[in-house]
């Protein structure tokens, strides 16, 4: 993506199901779950480079051992610093015992990270300081064992506000307003809502306390405490959540917008946000990783018994398509089809941009994320040259051979044009000079493109800002000296914001925003902001449910080519000689692509849940009002 943006966290969660000597004797070392925890984290590395964690629980520990420990990094390389300091506990020169069954034990019980249930965090912080302690997974801590709570997901709450009311209306008195401390303190609370329950059930019969502990741990309902503490929920999630005692779950969100998978045979319970990692950590095939089904979670008992279960009535399925036109790694079957459709689905706009002129021009693809999606649009051109070159043999019976090679010798053309050379550090102060030296981070291939001849079509996965194209791709480009430079998005113009877990609040942020601003002003019509403000500010105190999406009616004036045009103006540096053109995927042809994750609204501005609508409104009133803040 030519404008980086963040997003979406990713969580790896591992239960071992058999003994620890079991893995000791079968793989020959203590560590096998760890070692999948940091392969299954490491395969996830694109969701989170901000940070990460990682917490071990041990079932039936001895009074006065600890039993969840956990490590968090906001290092460079995060994931490897977590790694390094767990295994850096483990001794060098240590001879092991003799028996299987002692090497478990021991390591059980000198080892802080040695346990049969394990949860990791990769962070991409959308606000907030960034150190470790604001890295997953949080832990909520008591002494009585049943009642600890650990906690990590990829999720983002629209009504936070809301869901920290309802803490204080609980008796509680929230120590943060964060969307994690409340989902947290939220659970915590019907967790030992939960506890209690069981507790009374059996305090007066002849039963000693120990005893009763040991009963709540068999008989805790997980679902019991999702189903209410999940009731006021409104946002995308997959969290995953541990309980002092060995319970645990991952819960998707009704509308399925956070993605979520999972794998278990009769050793291991995985649970994951992309299914490459499962698949590659753990060497299974494609059919046996299911998706955690929407408004459903996976509980694992401590005894092992591994439940699905439904905690909130199913929406209407909105999977994230950002997750399939650029987030999600492209090494999943489906994504990797799906990105090759997004970009063949372009191909008809893009030849009639070029006037079906195959000879003069040059086809390639920034950043290398937009490379599946380039194939599928070759594979487009290529499809539509060959009926190309079929009509002309069928329209001249009498070609000569000449002819013929000269026809059947017609390729696009595609040329690796522009290549990331190094992160450019700057040191400089001043706009222009800072703005020079970042347009230094590619290198181009002279000599590609014939000089005011060629016509250049680049392909990227998403404009969202177009400052980098304005900044720093198109001078680049310029450099070969095309007549025209065509930039290709594979996704559709973003236009509102989203909550529900990408880096993507503020509505002058999006350039095709600020392209509609500026068509509105071109136009004199102004006054329509105005309208769409007050009645953004007349919902503001209404119900989520009662709220509708008045940006919409901005955009509604115009139609998305007018849109891309306008865009084509704005990113246009002055000093370059190419003329500009900016073309989109429709909507029409993402949701072909994507036929199964229809979740666009950052794209149309309809939103899953109420709380976008709200987010919407928000966004652009704080734009009317000169607010350079976060909407949610």
């Amino acid at each position: 993506m030519s404008d980086s943006i963040h997003h979406e966290c990713g969580i790896a969660f591992i239960r071992l199901l058999k003994p620890l000597d079991y893995y000791v004797e079968k793989y020959r070392t203590i560590s096998w779950g760890l070692n999948k925890l940091y392969l299954l984290m490491e395969k996830q590395h694109n969701r989170g480079q901000d940070g990460a964690g990682m917490a071990v629980i041990k079932l039936d520990p001895k009074h006065g051992s600890h039993f969840i420990n956990r490590q968090r990094s906001v290092r460079t390389q995060p994931i490897v610093d977590i790694f390094s300091q767990v295994f850096s506990t483990f001794p060098k020169d240590r001879k092991p015992l003799e028996s299987a069954v002692a090497e478990a034990e021991w390591y059980k019980q000198h080892n802080p990270f040695v346990g049969e249930v394990l949860l990791g965090h990769l962070r991409y912080g959308t606000y907030g300081k960034n150190n470790d302690s604001f890295c997953h997974p949080f832990i909520r801590e008591n002494n009585w064992i049943t009642r600890n709570l650990v906690l990590a997901g990829n999720f983002n709450m629209t009504n936070v506000d809301d869901l920290f009311n309802n803490l204080i209306e609980l008796g509680q008195h929230p120590r943060e307003r964060s969307d994690t401390i409340t989902v947290l303190e939220k659970i915590g609370h019907f967790l030992d809502t939960e506890v209690q329950t069981i507790f009374d059930k059996y305090k007066g019969q002849e039963y000693s306390n120990k005893q009763i502990t040991d009963f709540i741990a068999e008989e805790l309902r997980v679902s019991t405490i999702l189903r209410r503490s999940a009731k006021d929920f409104d946002g995308g999630y997959a969290m995953a959540g541990m309980f002092g005692h060995g319970d645990a779950f991952v819960l998707r969100d009704p509308n399925g917008i956070r993605p979520a998978y999972y794998y278990h045979d009769d050793e291991v319970v995985v649970i994951a946000s992309e299914r490459p990692a499962i698949q590659t950590t753990f060497n299974v095939h494609f059919d046996s990783i299911k998706e955690v089904s929407p408004g459903h979670a996976i509980i694992v008992k401590k005894n092992g018994e591994v439940k699905d279960r439904m905690i909130v009535e199913p929406g209407e399925r909105k999977a994230c398509s950002f997750e399939r036109i650029y987030f999600s790694r492209g090494t999943d079957f489906e994504i990797y089809d799906e990105r090759k459709k997004l970009g063949e689905y372009l191909t008809p706009a893009v030849l009639e941009a070029v006037n079906y002129d195959y000879d003069n021009t040059v086809f390639s693809f920034i950043p290398n994320t937009a490379e599946v999606a380039f194939y599928g649009l070759m594979k487009g051109v290529e499809g539509a040259l060959n009926k190309h070159k079929r009509d002309i043999i069928g329209t001249q019976p009498d070609i000569t051979i000449e002819q013929l090679d000269t026809l059947l010798a017609l390729r696009p053309r595609v040329e690796k044009i522009a290549v990331k050379d190094v992160k450019m550090r700057t040191f400089i102060t001043d706009d222009a000079s800072r703005d020079e030296m970042v347009s230094h981070v590619y290198d181009i291939t002279y000599g590609s493109v014939k000089a005011h001849t060629d016509t250049l079509v680049v392909l990227d996965d998403s404009i969202v800002r177009g400052t980098t194209l304005q900044r720093s791709i198109l001078s680049i480009l310029d450099r070969l000296h095309p007549k025209k430079i065509i930039i290709v998005s594979s996704a559709p113009q973003i236009r509102y914001p989203d909550c529900y877990g990408i880096d993507m609040s503020r509505m002058y942020d999006f350039i095709a925003f600020r392209a509609l601003i500026a068509l509105l002003k071109d136009d004199k019509r102004e006054d329509l902001l105005q309208d769409v403000y007050e009645k953004c500010k007349a919902d503001d105190s209404k119900p989520n449910s009662e709220v509708k999406n008045h940006v919409k009616e901005l955009y509604a004036q115009y139609t998305a080519e007018q849109i891309s045009t306008k865009i084509g103006e704005i990113v246009r540096p002055p000093q370059i000689f190419a003329d500009v053109q900016v073309i989109y995927q429709t909507i029409e042809s993402l949701h072909r692509a994507c036929p199964q994750n229809l979740g666009d609204w950052y794209f149309t501005g309809n939103y899953p849940t109420p709380g976008g609508n709200k987010v919407a409104n928000k966004a652009f009133a704080n734009y009317m009002e000169g607010r350079n803040e976060r909407a949610y």
